[in-house]
């Protein structure tokens, strides 16, 4: 994300995604839900306030004269509306959504109060999160992970086959695999920049290295651009291989597998490495090294998954055993 070419906010938001962008040292994915988001929400309490024409589109509706006076006016019933509104009057906000939201609100407020001392009181202190219906992730059963490897052919099959080994093996973000380059190789372990350009070491088996190995016995940047010559993974075309091709290929991988291909994403690779992880010994506090979690409450839901174990732990108390006299 460009911020230079960026000219519909008001500059208060742009010192916010400036300071986002070069002091925390967020990602471009981070810095455009803070951007959208927080251009909804002005063009929102401008209609809400009766600031422009009904009949004005809301995507028309001009925000760069928003300054300081205008956020120190919003009231907090203001961004409660704000949480579950919808530019598209049919079109209801997922709890996720819903939950971005206010985090970005949350953190604007929180740099304008706590990093610029602009305004006095941080409203969104008293701001709730909507409520997020838990759900335990999906993941592939190790016979399943066979399968998918096993369809691994073909003149990509041995990156393919190393991209897959990698996700199952190692738990990485499809954004970490996709940065790798040949100089974060290591002998048993990988060097990956996480979220917030967190660096962090992850090692890996055997049975990856000779994945690794193979790959980069084919691997081949003869005609690939200059700039992408060091990106682990070549595409077909002869660049870094992209976040929409490892989708692409996972959704050919698992129909040829013959596993459902609109139940996992690359990102239910990372959730199938951390089970398998955690139902093999791995306790929760190197699970969250592992999968770079800056918070270990995100780490723990991998810990409702084991039911097979917390059975074998109910049953192992003899109290639970004895019958009635």
């Amino acid at each position: 994300m460009n911020l230079d070419q960026i000219n519909d906010i008001p500059d208060i938001l742009m010192e916010f995604l400036q300071y986002h962008t070069s002091v925390r040292g967020h990602s471009e994915r981070t810095v455009q839900a803070y951007y959208m988001d927080l251009k909804i929400l002005f063009r929102y309490l401008k209609r809400k306030r009766k600031s422009v024409s009904p009949d004005l589109p809301f995507a028309e509706i001009d925000i760069t004269d928003v300054d300081l006076d205008f956020i120190k006016a919003i009231k907090i019933e203001e961004l409660y509306g704000y949480q579950s509104f919808s530019p598209e009057s049919r079109q209801s906000l997922s709890a996720a959504s819903r939950c971005r939201r206010t985090s970005s609100v949350k953190s604007f407020f929180h740099y304008l109060c706590n990093k610029r001392h602009l305004l006095e009181r941080n409203i969104t202190q008293e701001l709730d999160m909507p409520k997020r219906q838990a759900s335990l992730p999906r993941y592939l059963e190790e016979s399943d992970c066979e399968k998918l490897l096993n369809v691994c052919d073909g003149p990509f099959g041995e990156r393919d086959y190393c991209i897959l080994m990698l996700f199952m093996s190692c738990g990485l973000r499809v954004s970490e695999l996709v940065s790798l380059n040949v100089t974060d190789l290591y002998e048993d372990h990988l060097r990956v920049f996480g979220k917030g350009n967190k660096e962090r070491v992850i090692y890996f088996g055997d049975g990856c290295r000779e994945a690794i190995d193979d790959y980069l016995m084919v691997r081949n940047t003869e005609n690939v651009a200059e700039n992408d010559k060091l990106a682990l993974f070549i595409s077909q075309k002869n660049r870094r291989f992209g976040v929409r091709g490892v989708q692409q290929m996972l959704e050919k991988k698992l129909l040829l597998a013959g596993l459902d291909a609109t139940r996992y994403s690359p990102h239910k690779l990372r959730h199938t490495a951390a089970t398998l992880m955690l139902k093999n010994g791995v306790d929760t506090r190197a699970l969250q090294e592992v999968l770079g979690h800056s918070n270990l409450n995100t780490t723990q839901i991998y810990t409702h998954l084991d039911n097979a174990a917390l059975h074998e732990a109910a049953l192992a108390n003899p109290i639970g055993r004895k019958h009635k006299a």
